[in-house]
């Protein structure tokens, strides 16, 4: 490998690839144009982590030298906090874009010499009909996730979609490799049948948050992601009123989506629905926050655990795939492992100063390992890797 790739992720190489340093670098050819195929552009109002995790590889990758363009669903609308360096093409509707990824291909991007499918639940399916080099993205396996979106009279649906996301990823083109953001992700992946040699994991990155906002001289608790069934925020809510009485203050719930109006008729007193919020405006309460709450049910990493970290941010969060990759248990947060361990957590990080104290400040010497130019680094070694082992 180049001697530039870090060595966690050389480690997780087959000696095959491992031993590709030994080769002249003109025998180590990267892709100029790569596109990503993916659900939605960082613009979009539904953008989360993975949106994320697209733009800071496609804003980096275009800094090293390389041609990128986001094919995605939906509305590509330029991000509010700087300049796109990148091209977007929208294939049309949040569902009907999957349909059209294929043509809108042909029609409006032309050739690439790698194309990045970002795989978060239906697949597109593209090494079947992309002629080329082909890489798969995985936030997540959505394996539970299927029928928590699906159930009732739409089971058969989760069912068709499992099936079908489980072979997308372990069936088509055997070779082709793909990248998991975390080792929570990697073990799924193995799980529903993909060879440990295909998987390269590469983790999300933080950006340096810049001078700290003033701590909440009051109890302040922060949740933050798209209001999706997944996310639990319901059974946030329930665990609030039990620890309201206890801790006092404020829990504010960061973030837009379907289940909004719901939650809302749900949340009890001393609840802040702040809805979709700027950058300065996460920063001012991720920086003012006790503990940030994560009680979602599966996350690929979570990166705004790590981007809390960054501000000395504690994490109260489930033992789930993800969150315990993001999370380091009795060091950087709590991993509670049932709903009581969660609010017992919570209060207990609220009544110790000292103890919320020294996790933040922990947090944020893990955080600082984490650097989005390392990200793109490592996805770009990766990249070559998938160009040079692909086979016609």
């Amino acid at each position: 490998m180049p001697q530039h790739v870090p060595s966690p992720l050389r480690a997780a190489l087959p000696r095959s690839a491992q031993s590709v340093q030994s080769f002249p670098a003109l025998l180590r050819p990267q892709p100029r144009r790569i596109v990503f195929l993916a659900h939605r552009d960082l613009g979009n109002p539904s953008a989360g982590g993975s949106e994320i995790l697209v733009d800071r590889l496609a804003d980096g990758l275009t800094g090293l030298g390389h041609q990128v363009t986001l094919l995605c669903g939906g509305p590509a609308a330029c991000p509010d906090h700087r300049e796109r360096t990148y091209r977007v093409v929208s294939a049309g509707g949040d569902l009907g874009h999957f349909l059209r990824a294929r043509s809108t291909f042909h029609r409006q991007v032309g050739d690439c010499d790698l194309l990045v499918e970002v795989c978060n639940g239906m697949p597109y399916l593209a090494p079947m009909w992309h002629h080329g080099p082909t890489l798969c993205l995985v936030n997540h396996v959505h394996t539970d996730m299927w029928r928590m979106r699906f159930g009732g009279p739409l089971a058969p649906a989760a069912r068709i979609g499992r099936r079908l996301e489980h072979w997308a990823l372990a069936g088509p083109r055997r070779s082709n490799l793909l990248v998991a953001v975390s080792p929570s992700t990697a073990h799924a992946l193995r799980a529903i049948g993909v060879e440990r040699e295909r998987i390269r994991v590469v983790h999300n990155g933080v950006e340096e948050p810049g001078p700290r906002a003033e701590r909440s001289p009051e109890p302040l608790f922060v949740a933050v992601g798209r209001l999706v069934e997944y996310k639990r925020i319901d059974l946030l809510l329930r665990l609030w009123e039990r620890v309201r009485p206890v801790t006092g203050g404020r829990l504010v719930i960061v973030g837009d989506g379907p289940e909004r109006a719901r939650l809302e008729q749900l949340a009890g007193a001393d609840v802040e629905f702040a809805g979709h919020v700027s950058e300065a405006e996460k920063h001012r309460l991720l920086c003012a926050a006790w503990l940030l709450l994560h009680p979602s049910a599966v996350e690929g990493w979570g990166l705004v655990v790590t981007e809390a970290a960054a501000r000395e941010t504690p994490a109260v969060a489930f033992d789930v795939p993800g969150l315990r990759d993001s999370v380091v248990d009795g060091d950087t947060g709590v991993l509670a492992r049932g709903e009581s361990s969660f609010a017992a957590a919570w209060c207990a990080l609220t009544l110790s100063t000292h103890r919320r104290t020294l996790m933040g400040k922990a947090a944020r010497e893990r955080a600082a390992q984490y650097h989005w130019k390392n990200t793109v680094r490592q996805f770009r070694a990766v990249a070559g890797e998938a160009v040079r082992g692909w086979a016609p």
